[in-house]
């Protein structure tokens, strides 16, 4: 985490002179600000279903209250998924499914402060310039509260099912994301720019407006792969998505750490974040009831959900997590279930 330092000593000593303080009592007040002071954590929060328990069924007023509501409760990001449809971990195929891009600003122009994006587009599904321009103008809409989030993609069914070709080599795919990003970057942080790579090329292209973030909308890319993905996180990245418990969270995070040290680059300017589900309850007997109704056999509790637990449970695992160097945790209510979103808001976030 990043450290902040107050410098403020001299201060002190002028106000214990002022006020005849003890020394004992100056080197209290003196403690206090010379500490090293530790960013809070942050918590994000990623929508994967637009079916609400307690809504009213009209999905865009449902979705709009949920995503007020994580702003009201200090949420720092709201994500949706990139996909075309339901993806069978998180409910039925056939459950309504909001488009990515066309809801994004949609809940960028009913919010002030919340950052937004989607977790992650795809590299396949559509053509990184038009992406880039997309992305643009949601960063004017939002007033610069854009995360990007891009990755190689992997879904295979959903792209058969929209007609998109599916490469089969993650090697491929991979490689279209690293030029893709090159790309996005070019148009972002140039007047004109021309880029002519194996998969992808633009000729004198204008995008205009640029970004309001500069030098750029933070990049997240999605994958933990330890050869190359966490490479182009390091190469390339301003955030990652890491992925498991803590333990499994801090190897991979040393993965990351060498893979900058060999590019040049300081581990710290890269913000680490991860992506687990939640699922609360205030006794062990309520929660597995509801592990039996949200995770019913045979999926259960699978190995990285580490946040399933009561309310202390999941203050210690959420410090596991911030002593491991995690910057923000990007939640999933399972089923969005309103009980482990209050529990969690109102019990666990608060302590960090």
């Amino acid at each position: 985490m990043k450290h902040l330092h107050c410098k403020v000593r001299s201060a002190a000593h002028v106000s214990v002179a002022k006020n005849g303080l003890s020394e004992l009592l100056y080197e209290s007040i003196y403690n206090i600000f010379e500490a090293p002071y530790h960013a809070l954590m942050k918590f994000g929060l990623r929508n994967t279903s637009f079916v609400y328990p307690t809504g009213t069924g009209n999905i865009w007023e449902d979705t709009k209250t949920h995503i007020q509501r994580a702003e009201q409760d200090g949420f720092d990001s709201f994500w949706v998924m990139d996909h075309f449809y339901q993806l069978p971990a998180h409910g039925s195929v056939e459950e309504p499914f909001l488009d990515a891009w066309t809801v994004l600003p949609a809940l960028a122009a009913v919010t002030s402060r919340i950052r937004l994006g989607a977790m992650v587009s795809p590299v396949g599904y559509r053509n990184p310039a038009l992406l880039a321009r997309m992305a643009a103008s949601l960063d004017h809409i939002s007033g610069g509260r854009l995360n990007f989030g891009f990755g190689a993609g992997g879904y295979r069914p959903e792209y058969r099912a929209y007609g998109f070709e599916f490469i089969e080599k993650g090697s491929i795919r991979l490689a279209q994301m690293k030029e893709a990003l090159q790309l996005i970057i070019g148009l972002w942080t140039n007047p004109r720019f021309t880029f002519r790579g194996e998969y992808f090329h633009v000729e004198d292209t204008i995008l205009e407006p640029k970004p309001l973030q500069k030098p750029h909308p933070p990049i997240l890319i999605g994958g933990v792969g330890p050869k190359v993905t966490l490479r182009i996180i390091a190469e390339l990245g301003d955030a990652c998505n890491l992925w498991g418990p803590p333990d499994e969270f801090a190897r991979e995070r040393e993965t990351l750490k060498r893979h900058c040290e060999e590019v040049g680059r300081d581990e710290a300017t890269i913000e680490k974040t991860t992506y687990d589900l939640v699922l609360c309850a205030r006794t062990e007997d309520a929660l597995q009831a509801k592990v039996e109704r949200l995770l019913p056999a045979p999926r259960g509790v699978e190995p990285w959900m580490a946040l399933v637990g009561t309310p202390s449970q999941l203050i210690d695992i959420v410090g596991e997590y911030e002593r491991a160097g995690a910057d923000q945790l990007c939640l999933d209510f399972a089923g969005n279930d309103p009980e482990s979103y209050a529990l969690f808001v109102e019990e666990v976030m608060g302590k960090f």
